[in-house]
């Protein structure tokens, strides 16, 4: 019994430390992989038996983020993100015009689709513009970063942790983006005044002499289609309709084609991300059955204190998991504390380089076309508009 006692604690322990540094010392394996093999352990100990870990996943949420990534799959290739990027540079040739265009830009689209495919697009987009016009790229880097963490922070389908608070909250879509669209608003004036101050090169208003055109390739029926098919969508979720049988539906309607291979579309899903949440799911499971969430009831007692856990958490274990964990201390209809739960796991992101996917997405791209965001670089940036945009929720949902 002692010794089943200890494999258990150890097992969770070494899989949320694993989830934490995102690998195995010495082993090829991933958060995906970590949280699924804890998750086997766990049942192979009998802490759960298959069909508790089973009924452990929420079926709302594992249906909203894919549906979520086909349709964000058909916008990318009928050339939208493309087209949008086109669009917001339009408007201005100037180093701090770019800025708040590609801070504003990518802030708002994160608001409605997943920040993480934002961030994947829109990198190596803005490292070509930035290399045409001979402009220091690192500033334009950081405001894709910390805009598609901060812009995602408006609705319940910005990120994936809220997906998972639309689909434990019942919070409607509206009254959601109603509360926290200003604080993501105000967030990206922050983040804009910040590289302000840290990066004088981008004080300038004079226009940059050649603004570089770039191939935009436009599948014209695929485009008509998904747009048509993402707007109805987006309805749906403003009038209240079910987030997660709307977004299907819409995924589903898109699949029917003759026009792009099932199998393109498909390689675009990360399955990484839909199988780690299934293993996070089990693992919140177990973590409520030995009831270790104990140390964290206090947090529930104040506002400033729940946010502080979440931040915290969010740094420590990442932000989804974060999430997973505390989500089942906030009282029944308490609507502050989801939202300061949607917020804070979110805008803790910005803290660190690893705070968050979207920023070791911008941080890849850059360095395979030859750029280096350094920890340092980005903790600069990091430290005071994560300060000042948590503080901004404080009082703004408090």
């Amino acid at each position: 019994m002692i010794f089943l006692q200890f494999a258990t604690y150890s097992v969770l322990g070494l899989t949320y430390l694993g989830l934490a540094l995102g690998y195995i010392p010495g082993l090829r394996m991933n958060r995906a992989t970590i949280a699924l093999v804890g998750s086997a352990f766990l049942i192979a100990l009998g802490v759960l038996n298959l069909q508790e870990a089973w009924e452990a996943i929420d079926a709302n949420t594992i249906v909203f983020l894919l549906s979520m990534m086909v349709v964000n799959a058909n916008l990318s290739y009928a050339g939208f993100f493309r087209r949008s990027l086109s669009v917001i540079l339009s408007v201005t040739r100037s180093p701090l015009g770019l800025l708040i265009a590609l801070t504003f830009g990518s802030g708002i689209l994160s608001a409605f689709f997943l920040n993480d495919t934002i961030a994947l697009i829109f990198t190596p987009l803005t490292l070509s513009l930035t290399q045409s016009l001979g402009l220091n790229p690192i500033p334009y880097l950081l405001a894709i970063a910390g805009a598609t963490n901060i812009g995602s922070v408006a609705t319940l389908s910005g990120n994936p942790q809220n997906i998972l608070i639309g689909s434990f909250s019942a919070i409607p879509y509206l009254d959601f983006l109603r509360i926290l669209a200003p604080v993501a608003l105000l967030g990206l004036v922050v983040q804009v005044g910040l590289l302000w101050l840290l990066y004088p090169d981008v004080r300038s208003i004079k226009p940059c002499q050649v603004l570089p055109t770039t191939n935009q390739r436009i599948f014209k029926p695929l485009f008509n289609k998904t747009l048509v098919i993402t707007a109805g969508l987006l309805i749906a979720f403003t009038i209240g309709l079910p987030l997660a049988e709307s977004a299907l539906v819409a995924a589903s309607l898109l699949l029917i084609t003759r026009r792009v291979k099932p199998q393109r579309i498909l390689q675009k899903v990360d399955w990484n991300l839909l199988v780690m949440f299934s293993g996070l799911f089990v693992l919140t499971r177990v973590t409520q059955k030995l009831n270790l969430l104990q140390p964290f009831t206090h947090a529930v007692n104040s506002a400033g204190s729940f946010l502080g856990v979440t931040v915290i958490l969010s740094n420590l274990i990442s932000n989804v998991p974060a999430v997973l964990l505390l989500h089942p201390l906030i009282p029944q209809g308490d609507t502050q504390y989801w939202l300061l739960l949607a917020a804070g796991s979110t805008l803790a992101g910005n803290l660190t380089l690893f705070g968050s996917v979207a920023n070791l997405i911008v941080v890849e791209a850059a360095a395979d076309l030859g750029y280096k965001l350094t920890f340092w670089e980005h903790l600069r940036f990091g430290v005071p508009v994560t300060l000042c945009t948590l503080l901004l929720t404080y009082l703004w949902v408090h």
